[in-house]
């Protein structure tokens, strides 16, 4: 199994069956008189959303798919069989774009949910619709029409309410195998982390929240290095974004710049995503001499000008995750209860959230173009349908 979280397909759908001419036919029955009945409906291709699917990977191997056509209609005023419609599983956080004039065509963001992509060709009419008091034996029938055909681009993003932002080995996954029992890879090494993990965090019984780990980004990632700018999308749904910053960073880069850094590509990426609901975490406390804390704690709240909370956490101990854990509970299910009653506040997020694509979607489209221009190759890991082993999993 790969994680694939881009695909190009084309739907078709069914072609509407043509009406029938035909006369009734019986013995001592003379001049019996229209029966041909109508074609059937072509199919339709319909995507449906399935939690059991976390991938795209289907359509790197499958890119064609057609529905199948109405039945001509028949005599004794039969109607011809309708096409079935043609339904097409796809991973839950699927967003549906017409590849040809660049619309949006829906979200899939629940299990079941359905978009029409292709309307079915409509039947064709038999010759008994034309029938009259001055027309008992018409010859008119009509075809029926083709389907409609798309070229689409499937877009994946993973579905969580809280997403980690940070550079390489600050402690995102770490952080995640602390709250819950997701249990990404975890080494001493940049880019550990290649694609999304996801973790299920149970604060109270029957209260918990979706953690998404992207891989970390670098200086330059709006640009296209690393990996972080393909998968910064996957933080479009997520309603607060964790900044983590290491504390005790293992590179000679200083905690400040790194926090810097980190929020810089966010920005450079999509500046209506580094306008989200963002918290700071600073990690690693452990591993800092308690007479130097305070003073890295300063340079980096200093250095974004921050003016909020930070918390302090030692993610490979647990010290501080319970706290944050608890404070990030209280906070979306405010934003849910506020989401639920006021129907400006969806329409808010909704208009956030297609900001943040557009952005986004540029921003990779406008690499590709530049890098197209440059003679580069298109195939590398940044741009290409991605081959990486699949990590994504729900754990609680």
């Amino acid at each position: 199994m790969k994680f694939v979280d881009e695909a190009g397909i084309y739907v078709r759908a069914g072609k509407g069956g043509n009406g029938c001419l035909s006369f009734w036919r019986e013995k001592y029955v003379a001049k019996g008189g229209p029966d041909g009945g109508d074609g059937g409906n072509g199919g339709s291709v319909v995507l449906v959303a399935d939690e059991a699917l976390n991938t795209l990977i289907d359509f790197r191997f499958t890119k064609k798919y057609i529905a199948e056509s109405g039945e001509t209609g028949q005599g004794q005023d039969m109607t011809g069989s309708k096409g079935p419609d043609l339904e097409i599983k796809v991973p839950v956080g699927t967003t549906v774009i017409d590849d040809d004039t660049g619309e949006t065509l829906g979200d899939l963001v629940r299990d079941g949910q359905t978009l029409k992509v292709a309307q079915g060709g409509h039947h064709g009419l038999g010759n008994t619709r034309f029938k009259s008091s001055t027309n008992r034996a018409p010859r008119q029938t009509t075809k029926g029409t083709v389907g409609e055909e798309r070229t689409l681009k499937l877009e994946m993003k993973v579905l969580a309410d809280v997403g980690l932002l940070g550079l390489p080995n600050a402690g995102k996954s770490t952080f995640i195998r602390a709250v819950s029992s997701a249990k990404p890879k975890v080494a001493d090494y940049p880019f550990t982390t290649l694609v999304p993990n996801l973790g299920v965090v149970k604060v109270k019984k029957h209260q918990s929240f979706v953690i998404a780990d992207i891989p970390g980004i670098i200086e330059g990632a709006s640009e296209g290095a690393g990996l972080g700018i393909r998968f910064l999308k996957h933080l479009v749904r997520n309603r607060i974004l964790l900044h983590i910053v290491d504390l005790a960073p293992w590179d000679e880069i200083t905690p400040a710049e790194a926090a810097v850094i980190a929020v810089n590509e966010l920005h450079q990426f999509s500046p209506a995503l580094a306008e989200r609901d963002r918290w700071l975490v600073l990690n690693k406390t452990d591993m800092v001499p308690e007479d130097e804390l305070e003073e890295r704690c300063k340079s980096v709240t200093d250095a974004l000008g921050w003016e909020g909370k930070a918390y302090r956490i030692s993610a490979i101990s647990g010290d501080g995750t319970e706290v944050l854990c608890l404070d990030l509970m209280t906070a979306l299910d405010e934003q849910r209860e506020l989401l639920a009653e006021s129907a400006e506040a969806r329409e808010k997020e909704k208009a956030m959230r297609t900001l943040i694509d557009e952005e986004g979607r540029n921003r990779i489209m406008s690499l590709r173009e530049k890098r197209r221009k440059a003679g580069k190759p298109l195939d590398d890991d940044d741009f290409d349908e991605d081959d990486y082993d699949v990590e994504v999993e729900y754990v609680s």
